[in-house]
């Protein structure tokens, strides 16, 4: 892409709101997936909280199934890519805490009929 249109396209992203940047935040972390799970992070109620500031940066409050996850050093990363890559993002960044402790409770009812819990 050129300069001229990796410009163009920034800028477009910067008239996008916030409640739109979330939304296909959303929908991006929708594409990630515990290797171990058929279900993606978001219906398995690994992400907490999403939050896009003024300046077009975004947070994502997530935890992982246990700290012991294998994929520990993988999966954060990978949110942290996708999410600063989704249009209008200007920096994305992850915040891994492990208070509350995820639970499976903590899932979708969609979530929980994939997994045959329901």
């Amino acid at each position: 892409m050129s300069e001229e249109n990796a410009a163009a396209a920034t800028d477009a992203g910067a008239t996008r709101s916030p409640q739109d940047i979330e939304g296909d935040v959303v929908a991006t972390l929708k594409t990630v997936y515990d290797p171990e799970i058929p279900v993606d992070i978001y219906e398995l109620g690994l992400v907490y909280n999403v939050d896009v500031r003024d300046d077009r940066s975004v947070e994502v409050r997530m935890t992982l199934t246990t700290p012991m996850c294998p994929v520990a050093e993988i999966l954060p990363a990978e949110v942290e890519s996708k999410v600063a890559a989704v249009d209008g993002v200007a920096s994305a960044a992850i915040d891994l805490v492990w208070e509350p402790p995820w639970n499976p409770g903590m899932m979708s009812e969609a979530a929980k009929l994939e997994l045959g819990m329901l």
